[in-house]
Parts: structure tokens; C-alpha cells; sequence
């Protein structure tokens, strides 16, 4: 029965998800560059570990982040897994600071075994966000006495994907796996500019598009026994790039103000087909593991950014206007290292605290967002992080039953991400500092454990 309410609150909790938006606790400008800012993909078991997974294989964990680890599964196993996050963010710039608190959904998946050496995953993950608000106003406009003009920003949306993946092991020591998603969301970006004189006219400019697509994510592993106690384990994953059959708007308005209501002047729609890119991925990672207790892991990661094309405005020679086209360059790369290592002293032990998984980590990564396309900022954006977490088993009467496991983690995340002032001229940077709180709980079931009579 106890299997039964695990198995119904894990599919309600997946439609759930799926029906829900992308919500990954960001309240931030610098969701305004390409998709916004990117998830991180991790689980409950390597969240404290900051990320690493490439060669990590076990058969208690569902690891999205190398689809070949998904053959280690044992036979009698299924695994459910679900993750929230609560976050305290402080931003930084020219100044100023605001402090905002969130709780999203990270995640949620399920593993088990068809046959021998063939594992199955599925599960829902968001990818990005896209969420921020700010202005700026008081700006005095040339050749004029008291006429002053402000700006104001915001944008809404991000990415989440719904995927199945399969991870075989043809034979030892090779497992390989594959990933395979479906991908949705929305891109929303508004910019307001008025004046200070009532009868101007002001400019209203609306971005969006509908974006639905597919990704194909491959992965490796190689384990190589080092002794009768240690082993490592090599893993690599390549995500393909490709276009994204997804149409751009761009609405601009020109409005005016009356005394009671908007009037709306001159209307320009302009469009894009075929506007996104999704980045080829590369990614590889070793692990050492000493009895299956002891497990240290380094991961490196890059996302070719800078070669995926996104809308942008052009101006052109021969126009006024500026033309709206899709193009490259608008992004960096995104490179990312990241270590991390986990410790049980005794899963078979009397004692609770001995059969505690004790986590940490740390990374460091530089981001894609490119705040200035003129090119008279050239400092990349960087962000690093330091984590340590437990996973905490739960008792469970029935003997048979593997227990499930609490996954607890916390998070600090600093990103420096410099900007290009209006005001001065000069390079600033816009500092972000992430506090998080990351719950989960892993659920193993033994769905086909065959009961003998004798």
C-alpha cells in the first residue's frame, strides 16, 4: 500500500510539473540575455557536490547529467526522485541593493530496469528563466531645458523540458546512453521609453516568441578497477545544436497619453523565422570511488554559445528603422568546472549518523551573458559557488524495501556580470549573491520483487 502512495504522488507531482511554468527562483537582469538565466540540471544526490555527475554511477540515484549511467539500476529497483528549492537573492549595481526571497520546483524523474543492462529514466526539468523588473529615469535630453526621459524593463518566461532516456551496458566496462526531450516556454522582453513632457509622444517596444523544440543528448562511461577497493569512472555527454523552428515578434508602438485613456499613434510588427539556436554541448568528468563509500569527482563542461543565433536589431544603412534579424555573437561561451566529493561511513550500520552521506563542492564558471555587444566591454561575466549537503535515510517497516533517502544542500552562488553605464561611460558590474536551500527525496521501490512459497 506504502508503494502505491509513492507511486501515485510521483505521477501527480510529474503532471503537475509538467503543466506548471519554468520557476527556478530568479528575480534577475541578467535573465535578459539569450533564454534567460540557465538551470543547473542537477539532482538531490550531487546538488551538494556542486553540480558533478559525468562519472558518477550508481544505482540508488537517477543521474540526468550522463544518460549512461541509467544501465546501473538494479534489477528489482524502481526510483522515484523530487526536488524543491528555497532561495534568499541580493543584487548589486551602481549603488543600489534589493534583497527578494523564492521557492521553485528543480525537479522530478523516475528510474528502473527493463532488462539486464538496460535501464530507463524520465522525468521533467526546467532549464532556464527568464524574470526581471527595473527602470531608470531622469536622464535630460539634449538641447532641452527641463524635458527628461526614462526607461523601463521587463521580461517573463524560460524553458523546461519533458524527457526519456535510456543508458545500456553492451558490456563491461562501457555503458552508453541517450537523452531525448521535448523542450517549451515562452520569451517575453518589454521596453517602455517617456518623457517627462505630457503631450510627447513615447515608444512601447514588446520581444516575444513561442518556442518548442526538441534536444538529443548522448553520454559514455568507461570504469576501470584500480584495485580490489578503488575504481575510477570516465564519463562524457555531447548535447546536439541545432535550429529551433521558432518565430521572433517584435511589436513596436509608438503611444501618446490622454487625460483618461492610451492612444495608441503608429504600430511596426516585425518578425523572424526560424530566430533560435540551441548550443552544442561538451562535457567530461572522472570520478574516483573507494569501496562505493568514498567518492571524489571533477567535472568540465562547454556550451557553445556564441555560435547559436538569436533575434537582434540591425540597423540598416538605408533605413531609419532598425531591421530585426537573427544572428550569432550575441553570447559567450559557457565554461564551467566543478568538484565535488561524497562520504558514507557505513550504510549497514546500527548507528543513523554513520549511515548519513556527507557532501560538498565547489565551481566555477564563465557565464554567457554579453552585456555590451558594442564590444567596449570585453570583462566575461563569472560565476562560482561552494556547496555541502546529506542525504538523511528514512526508516521504513518493511524490511524489504530500501530506504528512502531526504536529500538536503545548501548553496552559496556569487555572479559578477559587467555592464556598460549609461549614465558614466564607464564598465559597472551588476554583483548577484544566491543563498539556496535545496530539498529532496529520493523513493526506491522494489517493483518486481517476486514473493516465494514454500
Amino acid at each position: 500500500m506504502a508503494n502505491l502512495r509513492y507511486t501515485f504522488l510521483t505521477i501527480a507531482l510529474l503532471s503537475a510539473a509538467l503543466c506548471a511554468k519554468a520557476q527556478n527562483g530568479v528575480n534577475s537582469p541578467y535573465s535578459r540575455y539569450g533564454f534567460g538565466v540557465l538551470s543547473d540540471r542537477s539532482m538531490g544526490f550531487n546538488k551538494g557536490m556542486a553540480g558533478v555527475a559525468q562519472g558518477f554511477r550508481d544505482g540508488q540515484t537517477i543521474n540526468v547529467a550522463n544518460p549512461a549511467s541509467y544501465s546501473a539500476v538494479d534489477t528489482l529497483t524502481a526510483l522515484f526522485d523530487l526536488g524543491l528549492t528555497l532561495s534568499n537573492n541580493n543584487y548589486k549595481m551602481s549603488g543600489l541593493q534589493k534583497n527578494i526571497r523564492n521557492s521553485s520546483f528543480d525537479y522530478a524523474a523516475m528510474h528502473f530496469r527493463v532488462v539486464k543492462g538496460l535501464g530507463v529514466a524520465a522525468g521533467v526539468l526546467p532549464l532556464s528563466n527568464i524574470n526581471y523588473s527595473f527602470s531608470s529615469s531622469g536622464e535630460k535630453l539634449e538641447n532641452t531645458e527641463d524635458i527628461t526621459s526614462g526607461y523601463s524593463f521587463s521580461g517573463n518566461g524560460g524553458l523546461r523540458q519533458v524527457f526519456v532516456g535510456l543508458g545500456w551496458q553492451p558490456f563491461k566496462p562501457i555503458s552508453i546512453g541517450a537523452n531525448l526531450s521535448y523542450i517549451w516556454g515562452e520569451y517575453n522582453h518589454d521596453m517602455k521609453i517617456a518623457f517627462s513632457q505630457s503631450s510627447a509622444f513615447y515608444t512601447v517596444r514588446n520581444y516575444s516568441a513561442d518556442i518548442s523544440t526538441y534536444s538529443a543528448e548522448f553520454g559514455i562511461q568507461y570504469t576501470q578497477p584500480i584495485s580490489k577497493k578503488d575504481r575510477i569512472i570516465i564519463g562524457a555527454t555531447y548535447g546536439l545544436g541545432h535550429d529551433i523552428n521558432s518565430t521572433a515578434y517584435r511589436i513596436t508602438q509608438t503611444q501618446s497619453q490622454g487625460t483618461s485613456s492610451i492612444t495608441i499613434e503608429a504600430t511596426d510588427t516585425a518578425k523572424v523565422k526560424n530566430a533560435f539556436q540551441l548550443p552544442h554541448t561538451f562535457a567530461a568528468g572522472i570520478t574516483f570511488s573507494h569501496l562505493d563509500l568514498l567518492k571524489i569527482g571533477l567535472d568540465v563542461e562547454l556550451q557553445k554559445w556564441s555560435k547559436a543565433k538569436f533575434p537582434n536589431n540591425a540597423v540598416n544603412a538605408t533605413d531609419a528603422q532598425s531591421s530585426y534579424v537573427a544572428t550569432t555573437g550575441q553570447l559567450f561561451d559557457r565554461e564551467k568546472i566543478a568538484i565535488g566529493a561524497s562520504y558514507i561511513p557505513n550504510p549497514f550500520s546500527a548507528k543513523f549518523a554513520n549511515r548519513i552521506t556527507y557532501k560538498v563542492g565547489a565551481y566555477y564558471a564563465r557565464n554567457y551573458a554579453k552585456a555590451d555587444v558594442s564590444g567596449k566591454v570585453n570583462t566575461r561575466p563569472t560565476e562560482f559557488g561552494i556547496s555541502a549537503g546529506v542525504s538523511l535515510p528514512i526508516a521504513n517497516k518493511h524490511l524489504w524495501n530500501d530506504s528512502p533517502m531526504v536529500n538536503v544542500s545548501v548553496q552559496w552562488a556569487r555572479t559578477n556580470i559587467p555592464y556598460l553605464s549609461s549614465n558614466t561611460g564607464s564598465e559597472q558590474k551588476l554583483i548577484e549573491n544566491y543563498l539556496r536551500l535545496n530539498v529532496g527525496m529520493t523513493i526506491s521501490e522494489r517493483w518486481f520483487h517476486k514473493w516465494k512459497v514454500k
